[in-house]
């Protein structure tokens, strides 16, 4: 299927407008004294429950034994517990004490403070626009999600021109 220039667009202001509004939340976020990866992780426990360690490193993109340091660290603040996995003795849930759940929630909070105050600055029709729009957004990530990786492209590699290709030295001019 094709892609419309205005969809390229669109898809152009949206990365770019996610990324300023994900750099702004991380001042925000800053607050809640987590790193960012730490703050993630329990993000997912607390809005999605308890988890297996294995899955959580796959729902936030990295390995097993990085997650395990980060939980290591959720566990030693007191933001998060291991539990026995009712069906195997081999696994351990993670999840989210009421201290942890405590934290993220008040750091939800706050990002929807700033994201009120910033709304106040826009017109009613911008903000009607933005309103209408949001649930979109929460589709728009599942979509990306659930789609199956994109292969892999090499980078073509430049072609030497003729000013930087290595010169023999039979063709090199007697000064």
């Amino acid at each position: 299927m094709a892609t419309s220039k205005s969809d390229r667009a669109t898809a152009r202001d949206l990365n770019s407008g996610a990324i300023h509004l994900l750099r702004a939340m991380g001042r925000v976020d800053a607050e809640a004294g987590l790193t960012p990866a730490r703050l993630s992780a329990l993000s997912v426990l607390v809005f999605g429950g308890p988890v297996p360690l294995g899955r959580l490193a796959r729902t936030e993109g990295v390995s097993s034994p990085t997650m395990t340091r980060l939980v290591d660290a959720l566990e030693a603040a007191g933001l998060a517990a291991r539990e026995a996995h009712p069906d195997s003795d081999r696994m351990v849930l993670v999840g989210a004490t009421e201290e942890g759940r405590a934290l993220m929630l008040g750091a939800a909070e706050r990002r929807a403070d700033v994201i009120v105050d910033a709304l106040r600055a826009l017109s009613a029709h911008e903000r009607r626009v933005l309103r209408e729009a949001a649930p979109l957004l929460g589709q728009l990530a599942a979509g990306i999600v659930s789609a199956p990786a994109p292969t892999r492209r090499r980078p073509a590699r430049p072609r030497a021109s003729r000013w930087c290709r290595p010169q023999s030295r039979a063709r090199e001019r007697p000064e």
